[in-house]
């Protein structure tokens, strides 16, 4: 993947662009913030640790929102000062993207953006396979460790998602969660998963730098560096969308943005939890 535009040059669009350029995962990051020259500051200073911490993505900074035009993929972070474009400014924000750059995938990074992607859909009629949220993740990530310190283990060897509208409808799919190939139902008690599950909501919302983890990760499953599945805010297809609202759903993005949804195995009763959730 060539070309990724950020918009907003906040904590979490810093925080982003550093964690792309590092990885290599993209050739050019574009940051992009109408706020002054912070934009263009952020740019330069990340080009500066290029021969430090080796790596040879291209950084640039702009005020103009057109320069996102040739993206692949365009991030909705958040402005300069820390604040998540979201409500009437984000939709006219996304109304603006969606002349510019009409073939983009649009990914929404921040942890306020599920009404973004959801009005996206319903009232810009976005292709909902081409917008979607990244937060999910992020508050999954932190469940994972939450598990891991409730078992003397590594976040890394739990395998665990979240569905639903987090943080009151955070719902976990216990019966598919395994740490090191083993079941976690097996493992863990039903007690100590309702205690854990009443613990994950506090984790929201997730920090910038969580939340630029997540979005980076996303990017790279978008450009085929791997297949990862990751928990997004997805918006329902046409046919059930008066019926249904956006949630949190694990997918499996490529160049296209959303190729498929997941729906984990539930129990009658989150079954009936994410049924709830998805109402309007």
């Amino acid at each position: 993947m060539r070309d990724i535009a950020i918009i907003g040059a906040g904590d979490l669009g810093g925080a982003l662009a550093h964690t792309l350029a590092r990885s290599d995962a993209v050739a050019v990051v574009r940051l992009v913030d109408e706020s002054g020259r912070v934009a263009e500051g952020k740019a330069l200073d990340l080009m500066q640790t290029a021969p430090v911490e080796g790596f040879a993505t291209q950084l640039s900074g702009s005020t103009d929102l057109v320069t996102a035009g040739g993206a692949s993929v365009i991030v909705v972070a958040d402005r300069a000062g820390g604040v998540e474009w979201d409500g009437e400014e984000g939709m006219r924000l996304l109304g603006r993207l969606r002349q510019i750059a009409p073939e983009a995938i649009i990914l929404c990074a921040g942890a306020s953006q599920h009404d973004l992607v959801d009005r996206g859909v319903r009232e810009l009629h976005l292709d909902p396979r081409r917008i979607f949220g990244t937060a999910p993740e992020a508050l999954a990530a932190g469940a994972r460790g939450l598990v891991a310190l409730a078992l003397n283990s590594s976040p890394r060897d739990v395998a665990l998602t979240i569905v639903g509208n987090p943080p009151h409808h955070t719902i976990i799919p216990w019966d598919d969660a395994a740490l090191g190939g083993m079941a976690l139902v097996r493992l863990i008690d039903e007690p100590m998963r309702r205690r854990l599950a009443a613990r994950i909501p506090a984790l929201w919302p997730p920090g910038p730098l969580a939340l630029a983890a997540v979005a980076a990760r996303a990017i790279c499953a978008i450009s085929g560096r791997t297949r990862a599945v990751v928990s997004c805010f997805v918006a329902p297809e046409a046919a059930a969308r008066h019926r249904s609202r956006t949630a949190a759903l694990p997918v499996r993005l490529g160049p296209r943005g959303v190729e498929l949804v997941i729906v984990p195995p539930l129990s009658v009763v989150d079954r009936v939890a994410l049924d709830n959730a998805l109402l309007l």
